[in-house]
């Protein structure tokens, strides 16, 4: 039985929540008023500095997150001390694995990012109450699975020029929720970052942008702001079906 469900008309979900963008397409999109309600009462709402953690890999995890705006930045450290950036997330993206006590990954703001954070028992306890609040982290799981290996496809057969057209396209599709596709952004990476995430070195990035603006596809100003002139050349750039 869903303990959570009661009947309350939408109207009566917290302000704070109806103007919220995980609201609309993020984890708490298949909660009831009420059950926004529960979760709201324990939430709390961060402004995380760019460079700054989330979580460090190997910490006790107490909490999860809603990303509300902003850019994640996931990696992954080796006993030597090498690290590898493994991943990006965007709002409206859940941070967190729930179950999980320990964290695999870094998470570390790209950009100042702003998130909603919960307790890990009330979540963890929800998702066993609410079917449909499972059923969306394992949407969310099998749609990062499918881009875990779209990216495997681009370290491991696209050209240096395709795969920094992929980062730039990936970027332009995902960094605001409410556009299919942002003609304009700020890069949330830094050149070194980009070439970490790509497995190119920081020379052959620059290279390949320089190359990526003489034909038209971008236009870079102040060294980190880009403009899409059209997606579909970018998409086309990067070799994506």
């Amino acid at each position: 039985m869903d303990t959570y469900r009661k009947h309350f008309p939408e109207c009566e979900a917290p302000a704070v929540c109806r103007s919220c963008e995980a609201r609309h397409g993020g984890l708490c999109s298949v909660l009831t008023a009420s059950q926004l309600t529960e979760l709201n009462k324990h939430s709390m709402r961060r402004r995380i500095d760019s460079g700054n953690e989330v979580i460090g890999q190997g910490e006790q995890v107490g909490s999860y997150s809603n990303i509300l705006k902003g850019v994640i930045k996931l990696s992954k450290m080796m006993a030597d001390g090498r690290q590898q950036i493994v991943g990006l997330q965007f709002a409206p993206d859940f941070l967190g694995r729930p179950f999980l006590g320990e964290s695999t990954i870094t998470a570390e703001a790209a950009t100042d990012t702003e998130i909603c954070t919960f307790p890990r028992n009330i979540v963890d306890r929800m998702v066993g109450e609410v079917p449909d609040m499972e059923r969306k982290l394992h949407a969310q799981s099998l749609k990062e699975l499918d881009e875990a290996r779209d990216w495997m496809l681009t370290l491991g057969r696209k050209t240096a020029q395709e795969k920094v057209a992929s980062f730039l396209y990936l970027i332009a599709t995902h960094i605001d929720p409410e556009s299919e596709g942002t003609q304009t952004f700020d890069l949330p990476l830094s050149r070194a970052d980009i070439a970490d995430f790509l497995g190119l070195t920081i020379e052959t990035v620059s290279r390949q942008m320089t190359k990526l603006r003489k034909d038209g596809i971008i236009v870079i100003e102040n060294n980190r702001h880009v403009i899409v002139p059209k997606l579909d050349r970018l998409r086309d750039a990067a070799g994506v079906d």
